[in-house]
């Protein structure tokens, strides 16, 4: 065996209060694989002792896991790696030695893991998680160049810069009235931020319907709406069901020097006869309304339910949490809101006339105008069918667009230098 594994590199070695008696039964293995990375969480009633090890030629990660019944680790390992995972080829499971279960992960090139526990929380036990990342990560920004070059293409034009005197985009401070700037000739980029997405479910409907699903529908239709504008792009912070934590969404906006950014949402509430569409901004003096100060609760909790290594300190965190004035950035996003709730209005009920605002996490860019949009009410029966109807789901779409075109017609875009200058820094 040794032999086998060759030379041996520890990542990650955790104990928790593991049993000493009986073998504990593992409740579930769930594999989400994304470009960004893939997880792997594996549930328990109590937390899982553990050890990660990298191996080399060829490139496989060991998982130790002490304590737990081979049996329920073999049944719920089975057929979870499916075969477009950017990264695991398969994983298989075998009795290393008395009382530990070795988990081998075959991988299809070089990664960068993660391991680290999660307290129980929600519907969820004690989670041990794996993230394995690629070992170069994956950049926004350049494959964000890449389909622009394609898109300017095919429509036979190119982006057109900004005056080489053009000022370096930084933090939006409060200034002259924008409504007073002629309009700049060049791409405008729009973030679309499904909301919620792995292990983070989002609100239920009674039918069974989940958020994080019906969220991606809608911001995938808006993305083709938007990238069917020849000045326009759009980015997805997430194309599949993977979890992203919120911190990791403003910065997304960021790097790609988004114009907008636009959280979509599905509200949910205790009882059914709640309905309606709504849109929300950011606040920094505390909440419009007790509903805002619990949705926003509600939705900066998706960190906790989605599950977000604490151990890690991101490299753009204090950037994006600097402090910074958030004056300009909130007047420019309740213009946003206030231009798409009026086009919703044609597509559903309001739940409120007024953009409301809250402390949202997902909204805190402080040079990008953001949104959050709560296109209907998940826990209303006859809402929850509308979101899954086809049709309806196109007309939220085209609302928000037609929103967002009404907000750039009275607020022009200010120039900017080339995308491709703007990028952050190490």
């Amino acid at each position: 065996m040794t032999r086998a594994l060759g030379t041996l590199i520890l990542l990650a070695c955790a104990l928790g209060a593991g049993s000493a008696g009986a073998a504990d039964r593992i409740a579930a293995v769930r594999v989400w694989p994304a470009q960004d990375y893939t997880r792997i969480t594996i549930e328990a009633d109590r937390p899982i002792r553990h050890e990660l090890l990298l191996v080399k030629n060829p490139e496989r990660l060991v998982l130790d896991l002490d304590g737990v019944d081979f049996a329920s680790v073999q049944q719920e390992i089975a057929d979870k790696v499916l075969p477009g995972d950017p990264y695991i080829a398969q994983m298989r499971a075998g009795r290393y030695k008395p009382g530990v279960v070795r988990v081998v992960l075959d991988l299809k090139t070089e990664v960068q893991p993660q391991i680290f526990m999660l307290k129980p929380v929600g519907e969820y036990g004690h989670r041990l998680v794996l993230d394995v990342y690629p070992l170069v990560p994956v950049d926004p920004l350049m494959a964000l160049l890449q389909r622009s070059e394609l898109k300017a293409g095919a429509a036979g034009q190119e982006t057109a810069p900004a005056p080489a005197t053009a000022p370096e985009p930084g933090p939006a401070l409060p200034g002259p009235d924008r409504t007073a700037r002629p309009p700049v000739a060049r791409m405008l980029t729009i973030v679309i931020d499904a909301g919620h997405g792995g292990e983070d479910p989002g609100a239920t409907g009674r039918r069974g319907s989940r958020e994080k699903h019906i969220t991606l529908v809608i911001s995938k239709k808006l993305k083709a709406i938007i990238d069917a504008e020849p000045n326009m792009r759009a980015v997805l912070t997430r194309d599949g069901d993977y979890f992203i934590p919120l911190q990791v969404r403003v910065q997304k906006a960021r790097r790609v020097k988004a114009d907008l950014f636009v959280s979509v949402h599905a509200d949910a509430f205790v009882k059914p006869h709640a309905r309606g569409s709504s849109v929300f901004a950011l606040s920094e003096r505390g909440a419009t309304s007790t509903a805002a100060k619990w949705l926003a609760k509600r939705e900066n909790d998706a960190d906790l339910i989605g599950g977000v290594n604490l151990d890690v300190k991101d490299r753009y965190l204090a950037m994006t949490l600097a402090d910074l004035s958030l004056t300009a950035q909130i007047t420019d996003s309740l213009k946003l809101a206030k231009a798409v709730l009026s086009e919703l209005g044609g597509v559903n009920a309001l739940h409120k006339r007024d953009v409301e605002q809250a402390g949202f996490a997902v909204l805190r860019a402080p040079d990008v105008p953001s949104i959050l949009v709560e296109t209907a009410f998940i826990s209303n029966p006859e809402e929850e069918r509308r979101l899954n109807d086809e049709a309806y789901q196109e007309k939220m779409a085209q609302a928000i667009f037609k929103g967002i075109k009404r907000y750039f017609k009275k607020n022009p875009p200010l120039a900017k230098s080339t995308l491709a200058a703007n990028q952050f820094t190490d």
